[in-house]
């Protein structure tokens, strides 16, 4: 006895990311299906405690596809009239969200089939770039990089020199699932540029990067370099803090010099009062004499007596009118004479 099958045998796809996929699913239905026709499409989690998740349906000659939020906008029947014996589903704009186990169910009562498809969404290598670990110095081992910061595995690397000889150095060891080409003591034939192709079952990506191998570097004249401008900063920074210690030392001093007070100095003595404790000294020496030691005492010149009047200019000179004194009776006081200096008007002492 015929009855409701479904004809297509596809049952696993594998798609990148962004493409369109249709999931087949034709059938046909015999003479003794004679109910109403209806086409399920639903995906069936991983995780067998979830519920299956309807994703499309065709029931009582409509089209329903608005249960899954995911895919709005992104999916339909391949045939506008599945009745017509396809029911094949296409999913626009692929995600890797959208890889899962989609179920077709065709029912006709009394006949009913299913058939599920495995669906992988596979990202393009993407965002690949290139790069150089190690000292691109002659002698060196230097290791060429490449990755892809997207893509679905397996990724395989794959690296060629498209300058110069355009084959890979002899010494090279390449490894395509990390994507490194080691280049072992390498010379400046190796320098030129790169290329690396990383690819997927969906799609391929590249980059490029530039190798320029040169001698090694004097690194004896660098460090001495390096030491002489060290000690020549140390040397001019000292000469300025030297310079700026002397600069202000010296205006310290003249501040002191010019501000200073000396309190240890005595004030200058006055000129008359030289004078006056003179002559009073010699009046007292005098005064203490008796008449017997008189006859050896020598008489001090009046023109040797300290006095202000002696220092002045003559124009400076007081005019002193001529007086006499009255020499009292020394003999009775019991001292000797002595004679008072009087100055004349033209200033002399007589």
């Amino acid at each position: 006895t015929r009855s409701l099958s479904i004809t297509s045998g596809e049952k696993s796809f594998e798609t990148a990311q962004g493409e369109k996929v249709t999931l087949p699913c034709t059938f046909v239905v015999s003479e003794e299906d004679e109910g109403p026709l209806d086409i399920e499409w639903v995906l069936i989690p991983a995780d067998n405690q979830k519920k299956e998740q309807i994703i499309i349906m065709y029931a009582v000659d409509r089209i329903y596809n608005n249960y899954y939020a995911a895919m709005n906008g992104r999916m339909q029947f391949t045939n506008p009239d599945p009745k017509s014996g396809d029911g094949s589903l296409d999913i626009l704009n692929l995600k890797a969200a959208d890889t899962g186990t989609y179920q077709c169910k065709v029912k006709k009562a009394p006949g009913v089939q299913s058939k599920k498809i495995q669906l992988t969404v596979l990202v393009k290598p993407a965002r690949t770039k290139c790069s150089i670990e190690g000292s691109q110095e002659v002698g060196k081992d230097v290791i060429l990089k490449c990755a892809s910061e997207e893509g679905s595995p397996l990724l395989s690397y794959d690296w060629r020199r498209v300058s110069g000889t355009q084959e890979l150095p002899t010494t090279s060891v390449l490894n395509k699932n990390a994507g490194e080409l080691l280049l072992k003591n390498a010379s400046q034939d190796y320098s030129g540029t790169y290329n690396c192709v990383a690819s997927n079952r969906v799609g391929t990506d590249e980059c490029s990067i530039e190798l320029n191998v040169t001698p090694p570097i004097n690194t004896a004249g660098i460090i001495a370099g390096a030491i002489i401008a060290t000690l020549l900063g140390f040397s001019i920074l000292a000469f300025l803090v030297f310079c700026c210690c002397k600069k202000h030392r010296e205006k310290k001093y003249e501040k002191e010099v010019h501000h200073d007070i000396r309190e240890d100095v005595p004030p200058p003595k006055s000129r008359s009062s030289t004078a006056r404790s003179y002559i009073g000294s010699n009046r007292s020496s005098l005064g203490s004499m008796s008449p017997s030691n008189m006859e050896g005492y020598s008489k001090t010149p009046y023109s040797q007596v300290p006095s202000e009047d002696f220092e002045r200019t003559p124009g400076q000179n007081p005019t002193f009118a001529p007086s006499k004194v009255a020499a009292p009776n020394l003999s009775r006081m019991g001292a000797v004479p002595v004679m008072i200096p009087a100055q004349s008007k033209d200033g002399s002492i007589v």
